[in-house]
């Protein structure tokens, strides 16, 4: 094989005419050489064409070399200046984390010093609290450079509303903690200088309330201005941002009750200072005051509490409550002539006295669930029976008489014997609902004529009069209440606000300044306007006269779905009485049920109630109506599917009204993926 020989630049170059012989090395001992063509190559007009190949040819190690430098060259600066404003970041982010854990162990020992009840200890430690915060949102603040990132900065953005709305909250308990030292020793504090030693009784302690109230309400508006502006940083923080669960810890909806509360708290404080500002008038102060004391037996639930069994007259004058009379409803009743038309499910399952007579009696005129409409009427009526120159009427439910039991002991009433809240085994309930119900049929029960109606066929002799017990125990707790030591005022004070706040008093006053400030607070038991979402009301009426509501449960679901413009719901309302029929106290249940939810709603189905009337308006709602029967030992189901002409999106909002004289039934709701369960204790806002 011949080789070829090296073609240098330079040369001269053959045309493609011309060929040269060039001797090939070879074996010497070759004879004959032979020649190889080689054509004359023009370079100027190949090199365009020879650089075009070369660029396209695989790049070799040494360019591949040079790429890389300019691409580092390129990718060096943006990565230091990412490693440091990293570096930056992290420093600065430890900054905020040492803040947090000092916040979070400042926030321990104002929790502590709560617990502690040391007014000036929570004060204190209320002040280094705040400081902590400070410090905190300084280095929180140094990361503000990461606000106009997409995505990451909304979560900066709720972290600075959330230290705005921790201030603004410190601020608002400062001004709370001022409001209340003068009071510190009633609500069970310790203050400065200890308890008063002029003070010494519950009395005691009234009287003081009672002049310095009008102290507090100036404070009221400073301390209601900074919990809105809590709520309003609060309202910059979409809880949706952030998973439902982290680590089993319910993190979402903890934000939203959390939200919820301080919404309620808000409202409490401004629809409170109404209620301070009439304090005078309540409390006999400009001038005194009557009020008529009406005793519902939650135990025989109707529509506002339960059946009024007893009344009683008291006087108050400067916040000291002076008893005048009590007595019997039926006394009461004895002298009233009927003329209000009953409504049809009296005759028809409350039978008795109304099927010969369809008139409402006055111990059944609170069938209205709204309970100022039904004072309204109850309050003209007894006017005819000789009660006259009230200024409002106060109903109890026998809760409020246990929640002071536990606090009281044994309380005794004179011809009666002794009270408790101890639970006895004949009925499993306070002994002072047993006595009660013991002493209401000593000598049997009332036996009305089948035949003829209105009849009685037999009765004890002493049942004209057989619960004017309810007087002299009202009485003799009230007494006691008075009289007990400071020490012990702190328990009925907290006895109290549970009875008020769980709807076991209510309030109905003439003065419509008085009566406005009451609704407001929710001690009115009115039926409330809502225009923010859904409704629900479900209110039961025992028809039967016996006490089984002592024993029945209760337990609501919903199922909420939204539909276009409106929503569809499936309520489902399950009664159950555990206990065995004694033919006293526990029997079958007669129930008349309504449910209120917002005007316009439509039902779609029904099942389980033995009889269901058309719905009708009423209080600005709508109304489903029906009737069920609930057995001892037995479980009772209702439902309705219905909707709703409202809808709301993505949030799902619901006000639920509690019903007086309920202990606290079992709720649960569910709004697609979102689910909530919970004891009503009184009136409670929902949002999903």
């Amino acid at each position: 094989m011949e080789s070829i020989p090296k073609i240098t630049p330079g040369e001269p170059l053959v045309s493609d005419k011309d060929v040269y012989n060039v001797k090939s090395a070879v074996d010497p001992s070759q004879k004959r050489q032979e020649t190889v063509l080689i054509p004359k190559i023009n370079m100027e007009e190949n090199s365009a064409n020879l650089n075009s190949t070369i660029s396209n040819t695989p790049a070799t190690p040494m360019s591949r070399s040079k790429s890389r430098s300019k691409l580092l060259r390129i990718l060096l600066p943006g990565m230091l200046v990412l490693v440091v404003l990293l570096l930056v970041f992290g420093f600065l982010s430890w900054g905020v984390y040492k803040s947090a854990l000092s916040v979070k162990d400042h926030a321990t020992k104002v929790k502590d010093s709560l617990i502690q009840k040391d007014l000036n200890l929570t004060s204190d430690e209320l002040g280094k609290f705040k400081t902590s915060i400070e410090d905190l949102n300084k280095s929180y603040s140094r990361l503000v450079f990461i606000k106009p990132i997409p995505f990451i900065g909304s979560y900066y953005r709720d972290g600075t509303h959330m230290i705005n709305a921790v201030l603004d909250g410190v601020d608002a308990g400062g001004i709370l903690l001022d409001s209340v030292k003068p009071y510190a020793d009633i609500i069970g504090f310790k203050s400065d200088g200890g308890a008063n030693p002029a003070i010494r009784t519950a009395q005691d302690k009234i009287d003081f309330v009672i002049k310095t109230v009008p102290e507090i309400v100036p404070k009221i508006d400073e301390l209601s201005e900074k919990v809105n502006l809590v709520n309003q940083e609060l309202s910059g923080i979409d809880p949706n941002r952030y998973p439902q669960n982290v680590k089993g810890f319910a993190l979402r909806q903890n934000m939203v009750s959390a939200f919820e509360l301080l919404d309620s708290v808000d409202h409490l404080i401004s629809e409170g200072k109404p209620l301070l500002s009439k304090s005078d008038y309540f409390l006999g102060v400009e001038s005194p005051r009557t009020y008529m004391i009406i005793f519902q037996n939650d135990k025989e639930l109707r529509p506002t509490g339960g059946f009024i069994t007893a009344y009683s007259i008291a006087r108050v004058d400067r916040g000291r409550f002076i008893p005048v009379t009590s007595s019997d409803i039926y006394d009461l009743d004895n002298r009233y002539q009927p003329t209000i038309k009953a409504p049809d499910q009296f005759p028809k399952y409350l039978k008795g006295i109304y099927v010969a007579l369809n008139r409402f009696r006055l111990r059944d005129m609170n069938w209205n669930p709204d309970f100022e409409q039904s004072m309204n009427v109850f309050s003209q009526e007894i006017k005819k029976a000789g009660i006259s120159d009230i200024d409002g009427i106060i109903a109890v439910d026998t809760q409020m008489l246990v929640n002071l039991l536990e606090v009281l002991g044994k309380v005794n009433v004179p011809g009666y014997g002794d009270y408790s809240a101890d639970i006895t085994p004949e009925c499993k309930c306070p002994q002072v609902i047993y006595e009660l119900e013991s002493f209401a049929d000593t000598e049997g029960a009332i036996v009305w004529s089948e035949n003829e109606p209105g009849k009685i066929v037999y009765a004890p002799p002493n049942y004209d009069d057989r619960k004017k017990i309810i007087g002299p125990l009202m009485n003799s707790i009230l007494s006691a209440t008075l009289g007990q030591p400071d020490n012990r005022f702190p328990l009925l004070f907290e006895a109290a606000v549970k009875s008020f706040t769980e709807k076991h008093v209510l309030f109905y006053l003439f003065d419509k300044d008085a009566e406005d400030a009451v609704k407001a607070f929710g001690v009115g038991g009115n039926i409330k306007d809502y225009g923010g979402g859904d409704y629900l009301y479900i209110n039961d009426a025992n028809l039967g006269g016996r006490k089984s509501n002592l024993y029945v449960t209760q337990e609501v679901t919903q199922e909420v779905a939204s539909k276009g413009d409106r929503l569809e719901k499936t309520l489902t309302i399950t009664y159950k009485n555990p206990e065995k029929q004694d033919g006293w106290l526990n029997s079958v249940l007669p129930n008349w049920i309504r449910i209120y939810v917002p005007k316009g709603s439509e039902v779609l189905e029904k099942d389980g109630f033995e009889e269901f009337v058309d719905p009708y308006e009423e209080s600005g709602k709508t109304v489903f109506a029906g009737f069920v029967s609930i057995r001892p030992q037995g479980v009772a189901k209702v439902s309705v599917k219905y909707s709703v002409p409202v809808n709301f999106g993505k949030e799902y909002r619901l006000f639920i009204q509690k019903q007086p004289g309920k202990d606290a039934p079992l709720y649960s709701i569910s709004f697609g993926r979102k689910n909530k369960e919970f004891a009503l204790k009184t009136d409670q806002e929902i949002r999903l």
